[in-house]
């Protein structure tokens, strides 16, 4: 009789594959949840099967909120990240615009990285989920229309540094109006452009000590 039920048993897993395959997975999740490793939670065991993630943060069935922040992101430093790391805490999902070389070079003056190479130092970042390249400097209705219908953008956020455009309107003033801006603190003490005053002081220093020192050569000083 013990024979006869251990046939008809393999005879199962061979014609239903799929079926025992299923009750061992959730019988190897029911023993983790109770035995040694009982420790374990369904929030950790989502970093070692990434497909869980995905049932994690959408068992609520809410929509997720997507934000968007942008920026020059030129010679990345520890002020943009913490303002990504900042703007990611706003909402589930972070879409960040990288503004073009041409509207760089328009508003601001050429800027020191490609925008190729800005877009690969942001999509490095682990709180970036999504990068658009080549956006412009200003947030106009159009451009922010394009944010909210096709990027499915819920707000849009900046640094509460003032952001103005070259006729003195605020950069953000649509979005604010309508009602679909947030605000992050600015990181002190960094820009993009105070390393690059940083660097040419640098290099005129090292010029003018070497045009010292070949001066004092050619004198016969040295």
């Amino acid at each position: 009789m013990g024979f006869d039920k251990n046939s008809r048993m393999w005879d199962g897993l061979y014609n239903y594959p799929h079926l025992f395959g299923g009750i061992m997975l959730t019988a190897a999740l029911l023993g983790l949840s109770t035995s040694y490793f009982g420790g374990i939670s369904i929030h950790s065991l989502s970093y070692f099967f990434p497909y869980l993630r995905i049932f994690q943060k959408n068992k609520s069935g809410k929509k997720p909120i997507r934000v968007f922040i942008d920026g020059c992101f030129d010679l990345m430093h520890y002020g943009h990240a913490n303002a990504l790391r900042q703007a990611k805490a706003l909402g589930d999902e972070l879409v960040v615009g990288v503004i073009s070389d041409e509207e760089i070079l328009t508003y601001k003056g050429p800027p020191v990285l490609s925008m190729e190479e800005r877009l690969v130092l942001v999509s490095g970042l682990k709180w970036v989920d999504e990068v658009i390249d080549g956006i412009p400097y200003a947030i106009t209705e159009e451009f922010m229309n394009r944010l909210f219908n096709e990027h499915r953008i819920d707000y849009i956020i900046h640094g509460d540094d003032p952001c103005f455009l070259p006729d003195g309107t605020d950069a953000y003033a649509l979005a604010k109006k309508a009602g679909r801006y947030k605000q992050i603190k600015r990181t002190e003490g960094v820009s993009s452009t105070d390393i690059v005053g940083t660097i040419f002081i640098y290099s005129i220093q090292i010029l003018l000590s070497r045009t010292k020192a070949y001066l004092l050569i050619l004198l016969g000083v040295a």
